[in-house]
């Protein structure tokens, strides 16, 4: 109550000052009046009370045209936005144990165990996207999932169904049976402009409906924290509160049109200390497509590494390589058979437009790639040395074919469960291989979890048919029946894979 008391308190001397501020602005108009047409005091006091304009000439007018309002926005684009309970069955083993032998502090032995299954819950948000219930949200709220439950603005409870997924955006599709649902249309990221204020609206802390304000602080933001190797991230950055549980959710702009997902908070704490990121709506509405209506992201891959040429570029390599301007890409390695390799592009060249589009910014490739599907054109300009040239490239898919691919195909980084690198020419010295794919993680639910690989493994071969890299590994879209490599210790294991 003390605090409350002195809050007022300041508030009622401010408004006192300002009162005060005014009579003595309205003082000096008046007497300036009464100087310039003299002692007619009638003629004065007749007119409007002077001290209102003089007021009004010390401060912006309100021009309700001239600011955004975002009720209209919060209002409509609220309804689509839903809240997802996703269910998870895990096997928990339990273990009885002597409570006589804990009694004396002997060591304990178990009698008895036995399986039983436990229900982990999470909750994420998802945007409703057409009005027969298919339903937008990130990979990591539905993944694992064993029941999804959707709950709508209005209260209505559905039980949904993945369409598909995409690991390397983050981004999932699922569906609920429904009809005339509330739909929330697909606007323009690539539109934003910095500084525009834009809405997020989820369920952090499972608090359905929340709508923050705030503006786009960034885009094109790069942060490496989806795990996945073929990762594409271009994420727009805002100062909009998202909490967790706002994952999934929806980023509005001013028309009410969605032109972002919810995905990521910069924190060290895991709440928002003032900074979100969203998969901007042109990753996401390719993403969705594809997932409707081929039930598996057609990627398209331009098959070079690269690096983006800033001033930490021409700082450490700007002299060996010859460049001193700001912008493009330097592409370090093409791979063969690659679409790159095939149009001409060498190693050294420096990518600078696709299709007019400059590469002003370290994500600009990935995103214009990551934008179209195998068997796509895509025009390329490209310094090489102190000519300019222009290559027309036909991109192709993870298995280096112009082909889309079918819902049967494998996502061998998806299917194995694990994070992966290439094996370093010391480690492929030191083990006499030609290469490799070395295991850096493994994650729970995929085949190497399932046949006990450890964090370190090197594969060699899938299939039977080698692995130098992990290029060769993601061109494999067969189901993987077995898996060959060596540990570090030099000691080789075969796995079979039985489903």
């Amino acid at each position: 109550m003390k605090k409350a008391f002195l809050f007022t308190g300041a508030v009622a001397a401010s408004v006192v000052a300002g009162g005060l501020t005014a009579y003595l602005v309205a003082g000096t108009v008046f007497d300036r009046h009464v100087a310039e047409r003299g002692s007619d005091a009638d003629a004065v006091v007749s007119e409007a009370p002077v001290w209102q304009s003089a007021a009004g000439a010390h401060f912006t007018s309100y021009e309700p045209q001239s600011y955004p309002d975002l009720t209209f926005a919060a209002e409509n684009a609220v309804k689509a936005v839903v809240n997802i309970e996703a269910v998870q069955a895990v096997d928990a083993r339990r273990q009885s144990y002597d409570p006589l032998m804990e009694m004396f502090g002997l060591p304990q032995t178990p009698y008895g165990d036995r399986s039983q299954m436990q229900e982990r819950r999470a909750g994420g948000s998802g945007v409703i996207i057409s009005s027969d219930g298919y339903i937008v949200t990130n990979n990591h709220v539905v993944e694992d999932a064993t029941r999804l439950r959707v709950k709508l603005n209005d209260g209505k409870v559905f039980d949904a169904k993945i369409i598909g997924t995409d690991p390397t955006t983050d981004i999932a599709l699922i569906k609920i049976d429904g009809e005339n649902l509330p739909a929330l249309p697909f606007g323009s990221s690539e539109d934003l402009r910095l500084g525009e204020w834009v809405l997020a609206i989820g369920s952090p802390f499972d608090l359905q409906s929340t709508i923050t304000a705030g503006i786009v602080s960034a885009k094109a933001r790069r942060l490496d924290v989806i795990p996945s190797e073929l990762r594409i991230e271009s994420f727009i950055q805002t100062d909009a509160v998202v909490n967790p549980g706002n994952s999934g959710g929806a980023l509005v702009n001013t028309h009410g049109e969605l032109v972002g997902i919810n995905t990521v908070i910069k924190s060290s704490t895991g709440s928002y200390i003032g900074y979100s990121f969203a998969v901007p709506e042109s990753i996401v509405r390719k993403v969705v497509v594809d997932l409707k209506e081929y039930g598996v992201v057609q990627r398209a891959l331009l098959g070079v590494s690269y690096r983006f040429i800033d001033q930490d570029f021409i700082d450490m390599s700007g002299k060996d390589t010859g460049i001193d301007t700001i912008g493009g890409v330097y592409v370090v390695s093409v791979s063969d058979g690659s679409a790159a390799s095939e149009a001409g592009i060498r190693k050294g060249d420096v990518i600078t437009e696709i299709d007019g589009v400059k590469i002003d910014n370290s994500t600009a490739l990935t995103e214009q790639i990551g934008r179209r599907r195998p068997n796509d054109r895509v025009k390329l300009t490209v310094k090489r040395g102190d000519e300019v040239k222009h290559f027309d490239v036909v991109l192709r898919n993870k298995a280096g074919k112009t082909e889309l691919l079918s819902r049967e195909s494998v996502d061998v980084s998806a299917l194995l469960g694990g994070r992966f690198a290439d094996a370093g020419a010391a480690l492929c010295r030191e083990l006499d291989i030609r290469g490799g794919v070395q295991v850096v993680d493994v994650r729970r639910g995929g085949l190497l979890e399932r046949a006990r690989v450890r964090n370190g493994f090197v594969i060699t071969h899938i299939n039977d048919k080698p692995v130098y890299s992990t290029a060769d590994m993601y061109r494999i879209t067969d189901r993987v029946t077995s898996i060959d490599g060596i540990y570090p210790d030099g000691r080789s294991a075969s796995y079979l894979i039985v489903e």
